[in-house]
């Protein structure tokens, strides 16, 4: 049975054909089972229909997390976290297991997250994968079109220290991996004695393969991608007491020269009816940030303004991805993986 349930949300609003005015900016929309679309600013209408279907592609996960498009195969592919297994999506058909095992390769039971995350490919077209199981940053050996559990290890420690969880990645033109390790995965979280490393670090990975710590002072970093120009890398922290999304400039070799905090969440969250903080995220062509976090995906503009939010009801939003041309965001949110249309 075909999993596709399309939901349209209806505008309301006097004094405007499709475009937001001063009276209105954040606009009353109709009640829909999954969601609806809000405008916070006039710039919104260029990036989302207010009318935009919100459309489930598939459902009845544990905890769906860290999409990534495949252009050349045309097809979605995202994590079911606990259950360790990678799913694949085509247009037309059901999602269908793609991998398993996705995290976790060893042969002891263990709890946690244990499966992938973070999913991303590379300069050259390979899957990485976040294993919070095997809690390392890794590259699947075999190609996309014969996938197995095949696995080459990118970072598997740092100063012989195991890692907590990595948990998403992006690799920018130059073949440089980008990822961040909170302790999400641990089975105890920060205090599960497996623990090894007293910090919860932001690392790259050079296209030669050394790594680096960048940052070891932002409490619980999730969410990592680059700017269309590769020059600003943005991080979002899921930390309780200061959520945020933070930007950071790049110099010339892929490290960070400087940066803080683009946008503090704590009043997104205080306000939400799903108080969760910052998670994955993805940036549009024109270097706004499509950020999960409080209430669904939060449409952030390069300076940190909240643009609008596709609102998901009833559920947390752990991730997004666009298809090849932009046109189209791919959302992973709880139990679910839904799709909307873009302008």
């Amino acid at each position: 049975m075909k999993l596709l349930f399309c939901i349209s949300t209806v505008l309301l609003f006097a004094g405007c054909n499709n475009q937001p005015n001063s009276q209105s900016m954040q606009q009353a929309q109709q009640d829909s089972a999954i969601g609806k679309i809000e405008w916070y600013d006039s710039s919104a209408a260029s990036i989302i229909d207010s009318n935009a279907a919100i459309e489930v592609i598939g459902k009845g996960y544990n905890w769906s997390e860290g999409p990534v498009w495949i252009a050349e195969k045309r097809m979605l592919l995202f994590s079911d976290v606990p259950e360790n297994k990678i799913y694949q999506w085509k247009e037309g058909d059901t999602p269908r297991v793609y991998l398993m095992p996705a995290g976790y390769t060893g042969s002891t039971p263990r709890e946690g997250e244990i499966g992938s995350n973070g999913l991303a490919l590379d300069a050259t077209g390979n899957l990485l994968l976040c294993q919070s199981g095997n809690r390392q940053v890794a590259r699947m050996s075999a190609s996309l079109d014969a996938p197995k559990p095949d696995f080459t290890a990118l970072a598997a420690n740092y100063n012989g220290k195991k890692f907590n969880s990595p948990n998403d990645l992006v690799a920018d033109s130059k073949n440089n991996i980008y990822f961040t390790d909170p302790v999400y995965g641990l089975p105890k979280g920060a205090d599960d004695p497996a623990r090894e490393l007293p910090f919860e670090g932001v690392y790259k990975i050079s296209a030669g393969g050394k790594l680096s710590l960048l940052i070891d002072s932002i409490p619980r970093p999730n969410g990592i991608a680059f700017s269309p120009d590769e020059h600003t890398l943005y991080l979002a922290s899921s930390d309780e007491q200061k959520p945020a999304w933070y930007a950071f400039q790049l110099d010339e070799n892929g490290n960070i020269k400087s940066g803080g905090v683009l946008l503090n969440a704590l009043p997104l969250k205080q306000k939400a009816a799903q108080k969760q903080g910052p998670d994955g995220m993805k940036i549009d062509q024109y270097g706004n940030i499509f950020g999960a976090g409080p209430d669904g995906i939060n449409i952030i503009s390069p300076a940190g303004k909240l643009l609008g939010l596709i609102k998901v009801y009833n559920r947390f939003t752990s991730n997004c991805s666009f298809s090849a041309t932009k046109d189209t965001l791919y959302v992973t949110a709880d139990d679910m993986v839904l799709r909307v249309k873009l302008r």
